[in-house]
């Protein structure tokens, strides 16, 4: 019986880790291996209550969930820190794809201004595409304040980005 969870939490997380490490990477401002830390910890989390999660009717939802409250919870406890290590100088994109990857790098840029709870919402609302009550309920906060949240951080991004976007608008 215990092989057999042990089988389909290995499916579990082979499917889910690279959707979980993509919203990680957007939660975290791009900070890579941040990221990696929080769905390792996420994952590690799902593990010890998968009897249970995995009869849940959506564990993915149940695992994003813990993803988005690992963040928080690291940025509640290093929100003094604001240093990015990098080991490694960034490879020159690709001409073919440059707009694409500037426009990439220029989202994850102004997402990585916003603070970790703005953040949080426009990647759950957004990016995941969750109802206000589901990222309400994701991030333990109510409807209102979701929905407050949203106005302001799509504000403060607007506000970021200006014309900027425009730029890479394809004709």
């Amino acid at each position: 019986m215990r092989q057999g969870r042990n089988e389909e939490y290995q499916e579990f997380a082979s499917a889910r880790a690279g959707h979980l490490y993509r919203s990680a990477c957007l939660l975290t401002g791009g900070d890579t291996h941040l990221a990696e830390d929080l769905v390792q910890e996420t994952l590690g989390r799902v593990y010890v209550r998968w009897g249970r999660i995995s009869r849940a009717d959506n564990p993915a939802g149940y695992a994003q969930t813990v993803l988005t409250r690992t963040f928080l919870t690291h940025q509640r406890r290093h929100s003094s820190r604001k240093e990015r290590a990098a080991d490694a100088l960034p490879d020159l994109p690709d001409p073919a794809t440059a707009g694409d990857t500037a426009l990439r790098l220029t989202l994850v840029e102004a997402l990585g201004r916003l603070s970790a709870k703005d953040r949080a919402v426009v990647v759950l609302r957004y990016w995941e595409d969750r109802s206000i009550e589901e990222t309400a309920a994701a991030m333990n906060t109510t409807s209102a304040a979701v929905r407050t949240r949203c106005v302001r951080a799509l504000g403060r991004l607007r506000a970021l980005l200006g014309d900027t976007l425009g730029e890479y608008a394809r004709t």
